[in-house]
């Protein structure tokens, strides 16, 4: 047992003593790599100052050697600019030494005129001093003359001089009169001679057509029955289209035709297009009238629109608001001295981008302006003012270009043109208004007169529509049925007539008809 013991103490102290030997092992193992270590980071560290000193220096050489050569350049810089300005230098004094001899030989110069102006002045003062002394001879000599001829003609110096006065201002009269006649018979011959060059010119180039507008339009009818069923029972049907559409129905001998009159070509065009729709129906009552002219009237202002853009599309303009769009169609409707504006508009269009391509001008903005230039008729029935003025302040609101609408605004003078584009509008508009038998100034002067008519008319109270008819020889006025009773219908109609005496000239007498119409509607259920 004490064997056992001993053998297991000494296993103990063994296990321990081979223990403690491997850890001191191990630690002495550690500070040998530490050591190394540290030798390798001193080694390291050394290596990086020594290549830092060597960047330093070189570093400092690069820069020793810069500083000198900026420095020799910028001493060299010095040196031309020195240079420079001693050449300057000697240029100035050689100028100030130029300029000094000038002066002086100026100086000598003007000393010499001023003797020469006192010597002239001296001999000016004599010739004058003579002069007066002629003078006052010729003056004696005349007033002996002036009373030996009063003596001798009987009459007074003051009634000499006015026959003299009023001999001389008829001889000047009647040489004022040729010298007009001879100059306006030039400027007549000149002017006809550019006319006929411009107009040539502009034929040659457009040979667009043109056609009259007319106060009446026919419609040929398919049967000579078709007259009964306008004129309706009492003449009932052609008394309802009248007075919707505002236009006069002429029914005579004329086979198979009825003439629509009317100034208005807008009613002239919506009264055709009824009719023709009512014949082909068959259906003529004042009921179905009314229907057929509302929807034609729809119908119109669709075709407007197309108008619009077919004239847009014609002549290449593109971006125009819908609105300006609506407003050239519009003016299909519309005259100016029997010329219709909508094809006047256009062939000013197409002149105007003729005549910038021969100046090089932009060929859009000048067709866009000769297109646009006349918008202004189809809104100056309803604002105040010049056509070309509203004109472009209605192209303004809508997006139009400043180049456009000063030459919108002037191309009647509105406006002081002050572009290419505004001249073209004016050239083109003139040409083409200039082509012989484009327009005719009666049929205009005959148009205003209508439109007058019922523009009097209209400015009464209660008054609803008033159309001019019978070539102005009488107005249609319609009024409110409740507003205007039967005797105040009396009295409006003399004070219609009595306007237009004091506001109008116009040959023979006009007849004033105020209609007042009560209807009474109910609907069975």
């Amino acid at each position: 047992m004490s064997d056992i013991i001993m053998m297991v103490a000494g296993v103990v102290v063994g296990s321990g003593m081979g223990a403690g030997g491997f850890a001191w092992y191990k630690q002495f193992v550690q500070k040998q790599k530490l050591q190394k270590a540290k030798n390798e980071a001193d080694a390291i560290l050394n290596r990086a100052k020594q290549e830092a000193a060597r960047l330093e220096q070189t570093a400092k050489n690069k820069a020793r050697d810069f500083e000198q050569q900026q420095r020799k350049k910028i001493e060299q810089d010095l040196e031309r600019q020195k240079k420079s300005l001693q050449q300057q230098e000697q240029s100035y004094k050689n100028k100030e030494q130029q300029l000094d001899r000038q002066y002086k030989q100026k100086e000598s110069q003007l000393d010499q005129k001023l003797a020469e102006i006192k010597e002239r002045d001296e001999k000016i003062r004599i010739a004058e001093a003579k002069a007066r002394e002629a003078e006052e001879r010729a003056e004696q000599q005349r007033e002996q003359l002036k009373n030996k001829l009063e003596v001798v003609s009987n009459m007074s110096a003051d009634e000499a001089k006015k026959q003299l006065v009023e001999a001389v201002q008829k001889e000047a009269q009647a040489d004022a009169s040729r010298i007009a006649a001879v100059i306006e018979n030039e400027a007549k011959a000149e002017a006809e001679k550019r006319a006929k060059r411009i107009i040539s010119m502009a034929i040659a180039r457009y040979s667009g057509e043109y056609v009259t507008e007319r106060t009446v339009s026919v419609i040929a009818l398919p049967s000579e029955e078709m007259k009964g069923k306008i004129i309706g029972r009492e003449g009932r049907n052609i008394r309802a289209l009248e007075a919707a559409c505002g236009v006069d129905l002429i029914i005579d001998d004329t086979p198979e035709a009825v003439v629509i009159s009317g100034f208005d070509p807008v009613r002239r065009e919506v009264a055709r297009r009824s009719l023709e729709i009512l014949m082909e129906d068959g259906r003529i009552h004042p009921a179905r009238i009314e229907e057929v002219i509302d929807k034609t009237k729809s119908q119109l202002f669709k075709s407007i629109q197309e108008d619009g853009e077919k004239a847009c599309f014609d002549l290449g303009v593109h971006g125009v608001n819908p609105e300006i769009i609506k407003l050239i169609g519009s003016l299909k409707y519309r005259t100016s001295y029997t010329q219709n504006n909508y094809t006047h508009s256009i062939e000013c269009g197409f002149l105007a981008g003729m005549m910038a391509v021969e100046l090089g001008a932009d060929i859009n903005i000048a067709r866009r302006a000769g297109l646009l230039h006349d918008i202004g008729k189809a809104l100056d029935h309803s604002v105040e003012g010049s056509h070309a003025v509203i004109g472009a302040e209605f192209a303004k609101k809508y997006g139009e270009s400043a180049q456009v609408v000063h030459a919108i605004k002037a191309h009647h003078e509105d406006e002081k043109p002050n572009t290419v584009y505004a001249y073209l509008a004016q050239a083109a508009d003139a040409l083409s208004g200039a082509r012989p038998g484009a327009r005719r100034q009666m049929m205009e002067t005959y148009v205003r007169r209508l439109e007058d008519l019922e523009s009097i008319g209209n400015s009464f109270d209660g008054v609803v529509r008033t159309f001019a008819i019978q070539a102005g020889r009488e107005i249609r006025v319609l009024v409110e049925g409740s507003k205007v009773t039967d005797e105040q219908s009396l009295m409006l109609s003399r004070d219609i007539a009595r306007k237009i005496e004091r506001e109008l000239t116009y040959p023979g007498q006009i007849k004033v008809t105020v209609i007042r119409e009560t209807r009474a509607v109910e609907h069975a259920r």
